[in-house]
């Protein structure tokens, strides 16, 4: 494919050469639009208005770091609605960057295949000390090799005000915020992850925009007081002049695969996504992205965060379904979360039996229709014809902390036996993994909700809005405050510096279970059908998996607090031990590991299950 024929936006500011500039922006709610240059004269320069209130003009300007803003109808002065670059702030003029010329080296990418994502969620401000996306390069060794993965997932990045922010608060989706480098350190970033055979998925938000420096209702119809979001207005996708609106938000999607070179959007909440079209925003984004991905050449997928349990959100679209490529499994969190912690405040009281986390292995959904005492309603719904590698699970996740009072990490809340069960649990599933930065080694530290607003009355409706969402889950702390630097500083990780015995031995705990993962084809990810599962009363799980090539696997998971027997469900044969956390370096030396070989045959046989053990076993028996 020419370049002439690559998807380009055709929205905001767009140099030709170094001496002219296009610009075009959809502003129904003014008469006229003229783009001025700050500075002593503020030149302004009118735009012509076009069909379906789009002004767009070629003016001759310096090019790539001029300064500029919109004038609607002579008097208010904004930022552009699909500005690239905010260097100054959410509220000051926006700059045109230079699209084209950047020295890419990924010639070779092409994506990378749903069943080989292995997911690290990590926020850019707080993953190193600078906070920036360059900061992050020296570090994708030690991720890609040290670690493992296979897949870094970034926060959300898009422009949000101040200098700190989890990124939910964006209002320039078109920007990386500049404090993260912008433009051009974004783009470091993916090229070097690329480099390293490491794809980037980035998180993005299209439910609403933040409350502060949101001045896209002043240009149109962008929000729509008919549905509630509990942040906000939101997004107008089925309304009056939705049309506009719908194109404004996949081209946002578009823009990050084209010119920043993503593999996967994650799409926040799109339980907070409301359309009754005939064809659904999020069919059509994600058809819109797999055909341009197609036309790069490239794998790009779509993956949601959701709360409803929608199955349709994964089913084909000819089947009716929106067609994503997968989506976040909030029950194996819960279900997984529940068996370790025994918490049972908020939405955990509807989880508690170990059948709840093998539906959530093989279903991905536990609630598929069924009430929930939580929700005093029915929730979710049926998962069939649905695939394992179609869920995204994990242990623990920036939601799932950091919503908590304290931030906490699973490594303050249960001893480390637990947490190697935590991560056999997710490494070793049929899904797709995701680990939260720093969860990898047993990081102490919380990760807290942070903000940064100017001005103090947002700053106390948010501290005041915290503060209720802890009472109404049940929570009896009161939480710290989210607009102080502390809370920022106090979640900063130290990747790939763990000096510590207790550190190191938990992170090459994570590179065996991952390195398992990768060499054993029966313990990736899974499209269903080669699964089998066993539970017991005694808090064991067993799962047994095997693929078209490579050895059967029995992985034995324990979540009994005391040592136990049971009858190992399994195919006849020998049986060899490839991993076990009680034998491995760091084992409680009280604590013994299950047997080396085990052979089973027609008549089962008790067999002892230390507390809290995470086992694999192999054999090259013919597949059942």
């Amino acid at each position: 494919m020419t370049t002439e024929d690559q998807w380009q936006l055709d929205l905001g500011a767009r140099p030709f050469g170094a001496s002219e500039v296009f610009f075009r922006v959809w502003a129904p709610f003014a008469q006229t639009v003229a783009v001025q240059t700050p500075g002593r004269h503020h030149d302004t320069f009118p735009l012509e208005k076009q069909d379906s209130w789009y002004f767009q003009g070629t003016i001759s300007l310096s090019g790539p770091g001029t300064r500029y803003q919109y004038v609607l109808d002579g008097q208010k002065t904004r930022p552009d609605p699909a500005s690239r670059s905010q260097p100054d702030g959410v509220h000051m003029p926006s700059e045109v960057v230079a699209i084209d010329g950047f020295p890419w080296t990924d010639h070779h990418w092409r994506g990378m295949p749903l069943e080989r994502l292995i997911l690290y969620e990590l926020h850019t401000g707080t993953f190193t000390r600078e906070g920036t996306f360059e900061a992050i390069i020296p570090f994708l060794d030690y991720l890609a090799n040290e670690v493992g993965v296979t897949a870094i997932e970034l926060m959300p990045v898009a422009q949000f005000p101040g200098t700190r922010n989890w990124g939910y608060d964006g209002v320039y989706p078109f920007a990386p915020h500049a404090d993260y480098g912008g433009s051009q350190g974004l783009k470091r970033l993916v090229d070097a992850c690329h480099a390293r055979n490491l794809a980037v998925v980035l998180d993005v938000v299209y439910n609403h925009l933040g409350p502060e420096g949101n001045y896209l209702g002043d240009f149109g119809p962008y929000f729509t007081n008919r549905y509630p979001t509990p942040w906000g207005q939101a997004i107008n996708y089925d309304g009056a002049d939705s049309a506009q609106v719908r194109h404004y938000f996949i081209s946002n999607a578009l823009y990050w695969i084209t010119e920043f070179h993503i593999d996967a959007l994650r799409l926040d909440a799109i339980h907070g996504i409301f359309d009754f079209s005939v064809l659904h925003i999020l069919e059509e984004l994600t058809s819109a992205v797999h055909r341009v991905g197609e036309q790069l050449g490239r794998r790009v997928l779509v993956i949601a965060e959701s709360d409803s349990n929608d199955a349709r959100v994964i089913r084909p679209m000819q089947d009716g379904g929106y067609g994503l490529d997968a989506q976040w499994s909030d029950d194996f969190h819960h279900a997984l979360h529940t068996l370790l912690t025994h918490e049972t405040v908020g939405y955990y009281q509807d989880f508690g039996p170990i059948d709840d986390l093998a539906t959530a292995f093989t279903d991905g959904f536990v609630y598929q229709g069924q009430a929930s005492a939580f929700r005093k309603r029915r929730h979710g719904s049926s998962t069939d014809g649905c695939n394992a590698l179609q869920f995204i699970t994990c242990c623990q996740n920036h939601d799932q902390i950091g919503n908590r009072p304290g931030g906490d990490r699973l490594s303050t809340l249960i001893p480390d036996a637990s947490l190697k069960v935590a991560a056999a649990s997710v490494l070793l599933a049929p899904n797709i993994p995701l680990i939260f930065m720093g969860e990898e080694y047993g990081e102490t530290a919380p990760f807290l909700y942070f903000v940064d607003h100017s001005d103090p009355h947002l700053q106390a409706a948010v501290r005041d809005g915290r503060q209720a969402e802890y009472k109404d889950f049940g929570w009896s702390e009161t939480g710290h405050d989210p607009t102080t630097t502390n809370a920022f500083e106090h979640s900063r990780v130290h990747p790939g510096m763990q000096t510590d015995s207790r550190q190191q031995i938990m992170l090459r705990w994570y590179r065996q279970l991952i390195g398992l993962r990768k060499e054993i084809p029966a313990l990736g990810a899974s499209q269903g059908g080669m699964l089998r599962l066993w539970t017991f009363p005694e808090q064991v799980l067993i799962m047994h998996r095997w693929a078209i090539e490579g050895p059967q696997a029995i992985v034995v998971l324990g979540f009994n607090p005391a040592p136990t027997k049971i009858d190992i469900c399994a195919p006849e044969g020998t049986w060899t031990r490839a991993l076990d956390a009680p034998s491995e370096e760091g084992g409680d030396a009280d604590q013994t590991s299950m047997p080396e070989e085990l052979t089973i045959g027609a008549k089962s046989q008790s067999t002892p299950v230390p507390s809290f053990t995470a086992t694999v076993y192999i054999t090259t028996n013919p597949h059942p």
